[in-house]
């Protein structure tokens, strides 16, 4: 299974050129999603007007699940990231000479993407929002790929993570939505 991971990183890795270089750079930057996080706090207030603070209490639990959770099973695995691996080092292209940290099972950025993006859906209930939010959480895991720091494995582990913590405490929301409509 390691080996299959490692022959699909290195075909995706390898898929690169100077144009996608800083794009995928650029996707990967937290700070960059500020705007979107923005937008979406301004469409849940309009559909929950003052409700609003039930799904919003829930985001910093959210990212505490996904940015903890990941490390947690960062440091629990030891994987190291492919760009720290000794024998593929010489085949695994980077971007700016960006290697993150040590290990890299599970990606934090595709656990917080895909748990935004399975938090908010349910709850805006709107087909091209729920569209848009997973092609972006799916372009920023690939840039993960992209940069060098994540095999798909990785990926597959931090969306997992994101989506349950996302599904479950938007299911959490819902029923606390409802029962302060009562």
């Amino acid at each position: 299974m390691v080996e299959l991971d490692h022959k699909i990183f290195l075909f995706l890795n390898s898929i690169h050129s100077p144009f996608f270089d800083p794009v995928m750079w650029f996707l990967s930057l937290r700070s960059v999603w500020a705007p979107l996080y923005l937008a979406i706090v301004w469409m849940i207030y309009r559909k929950y007007g003052k409700r609003a603070w039930i799904p919003l209490m829930l985001v910093p639990v959210l990212v505490l699940i996904d940015d903890q959770g990941s490390t947690l099973l960062k440091n629990l695995t030891e994987r190291p990231r492919p760009c720290r691996e000794p024998a593929l080092a010489d085949m695994v292209h980077t971007v700016n000479g960006y290697c993150a940290g040590m290990f890299g099972f599970v990606s934090g950025h595709a656990a917080n993407s895909f748990g935004i993006a399975s938090f908010t859906a349910p709850l805006l209930k709107k087909s091209w929002f729920s569209w848009s939010i997973f092609i972006w959480a799916a372009l920023v895991s690939y840039s993960r790929i992209y940069l060098g720091v994540h095999y798909p494995g990785d990926i597959l582990g931090g969306a997992l993570l994101g989506i349950l913590a996302g599904t479950g405490l938007a299911w959490v929301a819902m029923q606390l939505d409802k029962k302060i409509k009562q």
